[in-house]
């Protein structure tokens, strides 16, 4: 028995939706129009909905002239580094997740299913609680103020390794045993099907990684000491002092909306093979 459809069963969704749009969309349309006008109209309160007159000269100056006092670094630098960290930082981790599913799913080792547990329960260790031993591994290395220093602590998942193995075990034997009747190794059976077969989840996992990357916060604030090699986060966070009146709100909203255009622009474009990468099980 199929149920009529009425108007509201009809129209509810999209009303549910648009109300979600306009929450998270409210906060970030105040942040651009903040940062289109002068500290006195922000300082005031009397904050307008409309864009101001000086969107051209507060972007130019925190792209190419600097921010402010604390921070003296022009904001193409600081998104540079963010750039760099989260690319580094996802690609890093996908690499090393599909070499140690692959591993661990097709090859026979001892102790294979035990090397599985402990990485699964590193799960339950946040950064935080190993920052310590991490960062004297790094500066015994002289690896801070450096981009591998940013890069290789994180590049370790033990999320991927999970989502790859998953994926690996479902991949039929066939294949397998086709690959070998064809005198094909297994990095050749690696490269040319389980690779091809995993892209999907490849891309879901590239744009959770990049966005886990660019949003570091507490990492590169202890290894990084030189302006030069700080992120956009910790340009942000820099550039809101204690003192509230010496605060340049109009210039940290306008790093805030530059922030936010590298993660939507990779998931906006990433979008299909993202969601293909999550809720498929079949690729």
């Amino acid at each position: 028995m199929v149920e009529k459809e009425t108007a509201f069963s009809k129209y509810m969704p999209h009303v549910v939706l648009l109300l979600g749009v306009l929450i998270i969309f409210l906060p970030v349309w105040l942040a651009f129009v903040a940062s289109t006008w002068d500290p006195a109209t922000i300082s005031n309160g009397k904050l307008p909905l409309t864009p101001g007159p000086y969107f051209i000269e507060n972007y130019k100056r925190i792209l190419f002239s600097g921010t402010s006092s604390s921070t003296r670094e022009p904001v193409w630098s600081m998104l540079g580094n963010s750039f760099i960290m989260a690319i580094g930082v996802a690609v890093g981790k996908i690499i090393i997740s599909i070499l140690s599913a692959f591993a661990l799913v097709y090859y026979k080792f001892p102790l294979r299913r035990t090397v599985f547990w402990f990485i699964f329960i590193t799960l339950m260790l946040p950064v935080e609680v190993r920052i310590f031993p991490t960062y004297k591994i790094v500066a015994d290395l002289g690896m801070l103020d450096t981009y591998h220093g940013l890069i290789i602590p994180l590049i370790a998942s033990a999320t991927g390794t999970l989502l790859f193995r998953q994926f690996f075990m479902t991949v039929p034997d066939e294949l397998l045993e086709a690959s070998k009747i064809d005198a094909a190794g297994p990095f050749r059976f690696f490269k040319d099907t389980l690779v091809p077969l995993s892209m999907t989840t490849i891309a879901a996992l590239f744009v959770i990684q990049f966005i886990y990357g660019w949003n570091q916060y507490l990492w590169p604030l202890l290894i990084t000491t030189k302006d030069s090699m700080q992120t956009i986060v910790i340009g942000i966070r820099k550039m809101i002092v204690t003192q509230d009146a010496l605060t340049e709100w109009q210039l940290a909203m306008a790093t805030a909306v530059l922030a936010l255009l590298p993660p939507v622009a990779v998931v906006i474009g990433m979008q299909k093979l993202f969601v293909k990468g999550l809720v498929e099980t079949e690729k």
